[in-house]
């Protein structure tokens, strides 16, 4: 392994690995469109050098050079294990076997912060009243098979990513309702994090906690299906649950907004908040995002958005591997080079 911050070379590898998904592209130089590959089930495949080799490198012509790897995992050490699959990646191994030179590996929500570094109006939705888009600090949460949590701090004129663990933060009860829900919520190691409650899996705690504080009986078991059922209004145990998540999710997304000092907005990524985003739009996530006293007035100034773009980790990876100048990305004993 070495330390540089030298550009890495043309064509970049460029790919977005998950518990469950990977998704792949070329970048061929700073200044074409990346080449896209259908997405590879990490179940599919033994290794994802099996699946770069089968599914990437065995479609094209184009060899790439270099890699840029955002992974749902912690980078330590030249084996780096994922979070929620068997993968384990290897770039010495990628780097003799798959015939680059360099490979770079960051946080998945490292990317996540990097798209929102220039993302365009069509790919975001406003959330509460929408304001211009200032240059400032911004950060990321998603609510997804867990609660990933950056930032993106603007500082010398770059975007500097904060990769963290913010989703395991405390969430307490406020309300009064809070207190009847709060006893029936599942514990991990004593405590409820953010996490917890703000996840696929925090929805049906959630929805079953309400259940038992009323006294009835579950009838939904999914995530999926408690969230069609709270939108459409079939179910009040699921409604409310959508509407706990919304204010839950403002809270603390008003958390990491004054954390960040993100006053260049609060951006919700993934699967959960575009599923429901009807519920994100009524006011329940913007007057908790806001309920922050003594600093109300500088939450009402933050705008919140939904990302919409469908592979946002991929145009994150992209924009930094065309102009890297732009980003404090930190590469050290991140970076593995021939």
């Amino acid at each position: 392994m070495s330390y540089s911050e030298a550009p890495l070379a043309f064509p970049i590898l460029i790919g977005d690995i998950g518990g469950t998904n990977a998704r792949f592209s070329i970048l061929v130089d700073a200044y074409a469109e990346p080449t896209r590959f259908p997405n590879v089930r990490t179940a599919d495949f033994a290794t994802i050098d099996e699946a770069i080799q089968q599914a990437v490198l065995d479609k094209t012509s184009v060899q790439p050079r270099s890699a840029i790897l955002a992974i749902a995992g912690p980078i330590r050490g030249d084996d780096i294990p994922l979070t929620n699959c068997d993968w384990v990646v290897r770039p010495n191994v990628m780097i003799s076997g798959l015939g680059l030179e360099d490979v770079l590996v960051i946080n998945d929500f490292e990317a996540q912060a990097l798209a929102i570094a220039a993302i365009s109006d069509e790919h975001r939705e406003p959330i509460g009243p929408a304001r211009d888009t200032i240059t400032a600090s911004r950060a990321v949460l998603g609510p997804g098979t867990g609660l990933g949590v950056a930032g993106l701090v603007h500082a010398q004129r770059a975007w500097m990513p904060v990769p963290g663990e913010g989703g395991h933060i405390d969430l307490g009860p406020r309300s009064a309702r809070d207190l009847q829900i709060w006893p029936h919520l599942v514990p991990l190691d004593g405590r409820i994090s953010a996490e917890q409650v703000l996840c696929g899996r925090g929805i049906q705690y959630l929805y079953h906690a309400i259940c038992t504080a009323d006294g009835i009986e579950p009838s939904l078991k999914e995530p999926a299906d408690i969230t069609t059922a709270g939108l459409a209004g079939a179910d009040k145990a699921a409604a409310e649950t959508l509407s706990l998540f919304a204010t839950y999710l403002g809270r603390v997304a008003g958390d990491i907004a004054m954390i960040f000092m993100a006053r260049g907005g609060v951006y919700l990524s993934g699967g959960i908040p575009q599923k429901i985003l009807p519920a994100l739009q009524k006011p329940e996530f913007r007057a908790a995002f806001e309920d922050k006293a003594p600093h109300a007035a500088m939450l009402r100034s933050i705008p919140t958005y939904v990302v919409t773009h469908p592979l946002a980790a991929l145009a994150g990876l992209s924009a930094y591997a065309r102009m890297p100048g732009n980003f404090g990305v930190s590469t050290e004993g991140r970076r593995w080079r021939r």
